[in-house]
């Protein structure tokens, strides 16, 4: 039903909320869980609520980082990253890898998780993480607002050149994403969202009836 009752707000302006809605609005949003090395081969593991998936063939995903960090550097240094699926089941580490920490403090050792050789690039992959994408960049983007002014957020885009996936979430050749029991940033200051195969429904594209 059309409303003309809605609460309305310049985001200039302020919301007149007690919380910014966007990221609750948008999402829930995959996780970007990126590892990286910078140039002398320090580990460095963290994510990025703001990230997707942008182009099939070939397969180019991308995450943004709010501020210049560790992750976008190491990617701008080495032009490589990885991104590692965020399962319910690891929600615990993959949070403590959110932790501002010093660049040379490896997130893999702080949170117990392990490190594991890509095939493609340099980066570690983490072992418990049932997919992981190896990625090239391919552009690295500052992003600006309406009035071309730059803001402080960097747009890091990578071709994936590897995947691993866990043969448990592939049923008949199939990759079952409910299986997995991903988790989503939701918005707010600490909701998630889990996908899991109650959440399912299927709806055919009319073109393909």
């Amino acid at each position: 039903m059309a409303r003309d009752d809605a609460h309305f707000y310049r985001p200039a302006e302020g919301t007149g909320l007690p919380h910014d809605p966007f990221n609750a609005i948008v999402g829930p949003r995959p996780i970007g869980w990126i590892s990286t090395v910078d140039a002398a081969g320090i580990r460095n593991l963290a994510p990025y609520s703001f990230f997707n998936g942008f182009n099939y063939h070939p397969p180019i995903i991308g995450f943004s980082s709010i501020g210049w960090k560790d992750s976008v550097a190491n990617a701008e240094a080495t032009g490589e990253f990885v991104w590692n699926l965020a399962t319910r089941a690891l929600a615990e580490p993959m949070n403590a890898t959110s932790a501002a920490v010093a660049a040379d403090v490896d997130e893999f050792d702080r949170s117990g998780l392990t490190a594991a050789p890509s095939r493609e690039v340099t980066a570690p992959r983490v072992l418990e993480s049932p997919v992981n994408f190896e990625c090239r960049v391919t552009q690295l983007i500052r992003l600006a607002d309406v009035d071309g002014s730059e803001v402080d957020s960097w747009l890091v885009l990578g071709q994936v050149v590897a995947v691993h996936i866990d043969r448990e979430h592939l049923v008949d050749g199939v990759y079952d994403t409910y299986g997995a029991r991903p988790i989503l940033r939701a918005g707010g200051p600490a909701n998630y969202a889990e996908i899991g195969p109650d959440d399912k429904f299927e709806m055919v594209r009319p073109d393909d009836r």
